[in-house]
């Protein structure tokens, strides 16, 4: 399932898949990935997805 709530609140925030990347360790193909729906990524790094973009868990990986 396409995660569209990261990749719009990552675009409101004006960050790249590569700028989000940077900021919180990871490639940018993992961002494309979970943005895509292949990839279900771990807790910590979802924490990590939230904090760099200033959303709660809820409003970016559950519905």
């Amino acid at each position: 399932m396409k995660n569209l709530k990261l990749k719009s609140a990552r675009a409101a925030m004006d960050l790249s898949q590569q700028e989000l990347a940077d900021q919180i360790g990871v490639s940018r193909q993992t961002i494309s990935a979970i943005e895509k729906g292949d990839y279900n990524p771990t807790i910590k790094l979802c924490i990590a997805i939230c904090k760099c973009l200033n959303k709660t868990l809820d409003e970016l990986f559950w519905e």
